[in-house]
């Protein structure tokens, strides 16, 4: 297993959608025997430059461990989430 940290930037003020979006990646990570060490909540920042004309944005760090199998089903789900503006996958130094 691989050490992997993903940071996600989420729409501000859609904290139901966000919550599910957390619960359904937390949910390919742990079917497909990886495990969440972390999940840390930067919450609101403001963004360097405007997105779709929206200045702030929800941030959200998770740290994980698993295969690349996960991480490619885990960028697949980011890319067609409605409340995600941006996200990034890395893999950890050993």
């Amino acid at each position: 297993m691989r050490k992997y940290e993903a940071m996600f930037i989420f729409y501000p003020n859609e904290e139901e959608k966000r919550t599910q979006v957390m619960d359904r990646f937390k949910n390919v990570i742990t079917k497909a025997e990886g495990t969440v060490s972390n999940i840390d909540e930067w919450g609101v920042r403001k963004l360097a430059y405007l997105i779709n004309d929206i200045g702030e944005g929800y941030y959200v760090l998770m740290h994980y461990e698993g295969t690349p199998e996960i991480t490619k089903e885990l960028d697949r789900v980011a890319r067609i989430s409605d409340s995600l503006m941006r996200h990034m996958i890395i893999r950890e130094d050993e």
